[in-house]
């Protein structure tokens, strides 16, 4: 059977496989269903279901706790609460951005006519409730934290609309990603007001607030058409680059001098994490968009350096626990 073969099976089942392919009617999903889905933006949930399995399983060993049988289910459940957040908190910025998507991403299902912003904004309150009684079953502590990270997330997106301030908009979407984000999954098995998950969540909140600048590249001109200042259509890539640049090199740079607040040392080969923060400036100063993701390369690679970050990060308090 040849690739040809089995892309045309793939189309008549499955349909589209990235969000720039067309919609088609296929044999086991509908276009409605694949529009749903595609609310949730897939491959951004990828960061804050690895990202949070990884802190929770190094939070479960760092703890000292006897590791129950039934470890990996919490995890799982953990988990998909905050990947959960995330796709609720991606169908209402779509549901409210519909004048800005119609310009700079006419491929979404929204501006398409397939699915109405009140049907997109009533799917994103079920979620959030959904992922708020979810989160109280775990533990206290990260019930609150999902809390706040709805409160930031609603907030970026609904008045005060967080996301039309220049500089305020970069910070509102790293707090919750980076430092709420991390104090949540630490708190499912340990104490996230320890020091070492107090300075990973102001790593990656501090690296956040320059990489995120990266997915506001593709919206640049529908940005400044609704009245949204960022970085990017207030600077330029170029200049934008630069201001962002240290914020994604010097927290891993400067992490032998955090060992004097509390972080551990055996996580000194973290400092490396800072490499592709160097070829991210340089797709910066000269964007080429994905042909299949919705973004630039260098927004891609943001995200999987956070990945890189964590997994990095659970890996060595594994092995230093064990």
């Amino acid at each position: 059977m040849t690739s040809a073969d089995l892309s045309k099976i793939r189309k008549r089942y499955i349909g589209k496989l990235t969000i720039k392919e067309p919609y088609s009617r296929t044999k086991w999903l509908s276009v409605r269903f694949r529009a749903y889905l595609d609310l949730f933006r897939g491959f951004t949930l990828l960061a804050p279901f690895i990202v949070s399995m990884s802190i929770m399983v190094a939070s479960l060993i760092y703890s000292g706790k006897t590791i129950p049988g039934d470890w990996w289910i919490t995890v799982g459940q953990a988990s998909l609460t905050i990947v959960i957040v995330n796709a609720a908190s991606n169908s209402l910025n779509q549901a409210t951005d519909v004048k800005g998507d119609k310009i700079s991403k006419p491929y979404r299902p929204i501006p398409l006519g397939i699915v109405k912003p009140d049907e997109a904004q009533s799917l994103a309150y079920i979620l959030y409730l959904i992922a708020l009684l979810r989160s109280a079953t775990i533990t206290p502590w990260f019930g609150f934290f999902i809390f706040l990270i709805m409160v930031f997330t609603v907030t970026y997106s609904l008045p005060p609309r967080m996301k039309q301030y220049l500089f305020i908009n970069q910070i509102w979407i790293a707090i919750p990603r980076g430092f709420l984000g991390i104090l949540a999954a630490w708190s499912v098995f340990g104490n996230p007001f320890e020091p070492t998950p107090l300075i990973i969540g102001a790593i990656a909140t501090t690296y956040l607030t320059g990489g995120m600048a990266t997915k506001d590249i593709v919206d640049s001109v529908a940005d400044k058409q609704t009245g949204i200042r960022t970085l990017i259509n207030t600077y330029g890539n170029r200049k934008t680059a630069w201001i962002c640049f240290p914020f994604m090199l010097f927290p891993f740079l400067f992490i032998p001098m955090l060992f004097n607040y509390g972080l551990e040392g055996y996580l000194w080969p973290l400092i490396i994490v800072f490499l592709p923060s160097i070829l991210i400036l340089y797709l910066m100063i000269k964007p080429a968009e994905s042909s299949t993701l919705e973004n630039v390369h260098a927004w891609s690679i943001m995200y999987t350096q956070y990945i890189f970050f964590a997994l990095s990060f659970s890996l060595l308090t594994i092995f230093n626990s064990a």
